[in-house]
């Protein structure tokens, strides 16, 4: 059996395959943070794709933590009955886990939707606000410089992450992602090139590390004992400056994270500073994932350019991750896991109204979800 499509553990959760679609921001959500008829489609895909897992896209603690005025939050009950409500729906299309990924920009918020330029948005303007983050450092010259938070808004910003995990768990998700990653708020705190603070959250690796560790306990202990918490890290900052933040600081706050009792590492890089050098190729995150995977007794996901069957049963071949997660490619083809299951000589669960659909010679291609 293609170890693809061998089932895996994160904490409690058992998924039916190693194919985990990544959390990928949408922008479609109104300027109240709420759901729109876009994630109702968009959800209800995942849903058939055939995949092991789906992490909704970041989802923002706070009003102000949101990338653009068209992210979705968690923040207040109503967009937590929204979510209910929404996942009630997909999860009668098929029994696929979903996901939720909670974040907080910090001072890379209050922008433009991609496709309208992406620019960060002034606080007078109507769809801005002022942004915050570890110190008072834009991630751009040219934008509105963020607030340092005090060590009392550090607080509000921790109650705020447990307060939207335990929605979260009342919505009906089956995991939680925290966003610690792609130089949002989190990130900020973690690297040195972002944070400039003397205080317990500033200068030593231990304090940068501080606020991720903080955040994580308190949304365990406002879930359920055991519900899966995973962290997505970015690995490196691509920055030639040997301050910044890399691979050795992402495997210590991995070990730490372990020890605490995440259910997994989602491991990325990149997204703190504007001045990156990223080496863009297939697969080009993998090796981070793999110095992790090589000190961590929990799955890691791999993520980054992965786009063809093959490429992705060879990283978990050849142990270099555990699990496998996509993003553009699932947007480009809604039925990759079908597509990777021909190819690799698998059975894939679907709908049954879609049992017919099997390609001619393929006929131990598809099974019916079971219940």
């Amino acid at each position: 059996m293609a170890l693809l499509f061998q089932p895996i553990q994160f904490g409690q959760l058992q998924l039916s395959n190693k194919i985990v679609i990544a959390p990928m921001c949408q922008y479609s959500a109104n300027e109240q943070g709420e759901l729109t008829y876009w994630h109702e489609q968009q959800w209800a895909n995942y849903a058939l794709s055939g995949a092991g897992l789906c992490i909704v896209e970041a989802t923002a603690v706070q009003p102000e933590g949101r990338i653009s005025y068209a992210d979705l939050g968690l923040w207040n009950d109503l967009q937590r009955a929204q979510m209910k409500a929404l996942l009630v729906k997909v999860k009668s299309l098929s029994p696929m886990p979903f996901g939720i990924q909670l974040a907080h920009a910090g001072r890379k918020a209050s922008t433009d939707k991609p496709w309208d330029g992406r620019g960060q948005l002034a606080p007078e303007h109507a769809q801005g606000w002022q942004t915050v983050s570890a110190s008072n450092l834009p991630f751009n010259p040219a934008d509105h410089a963020p607030h340092a938070l005090t060590a009392g808004e550090i607080k509000t910003v921790i109650a705020d992450f447990a307060e939207s995990a335990k929605r979260a768990v009342d919505a009906g998700f089956d995991l939680i992602e925290l966003h610690a990653a792609h130089g949002y708020l989190l990130h900020q705190f973690m690297s040195p090139l972002s944070n400039q603070r003397s205080d317990e959250y500033g200068g030593s690796f231990e304090n940068r590390i501080r606020l991720t560790l903080e955040v994580f306990q308190a949304m365990q202990d406002a879930v359920p004992a055991g519900y899966p918490i995973g962290v997505r890290l970015s690995a490196t900052d691509w920055m030639d400056d040997a301050a910044s933040w890399d691979v050795e600081s992402t495997v210590g706050l991995s070990k730490a994270l372990e020890q605490l009792g995440a259910a997994y590492i989602h491991v990325s890089s990149g997204g703190l500073h504007i001045e990156q050098k990223i080496d863009l190729h297939a697969g080009y995150q993998v090796p981070f994932a793999a110095a992790v995977k090589q000190e961590l007794s929990i799955p890691v996901i791999a993520v980054g350019l992965i786009t063809d069957a093959l490429q992705a049963e060879g990283i978990l071949h050849y142990e270099q991750a555990d699990a496998i997660g996509l993003a553009r490619a699932i947007l480009y083809d809604p039925r990759w896991p079908w597509h990777a299951a021909a190819e690799l000589g698998e059975t894939v669960a679907v709908a049954p109204q879609y049992l017919r659909c099997q390609p001619h010679g393929l006929r131990d291609l598809f099974k019916p979800f079971k219940r």
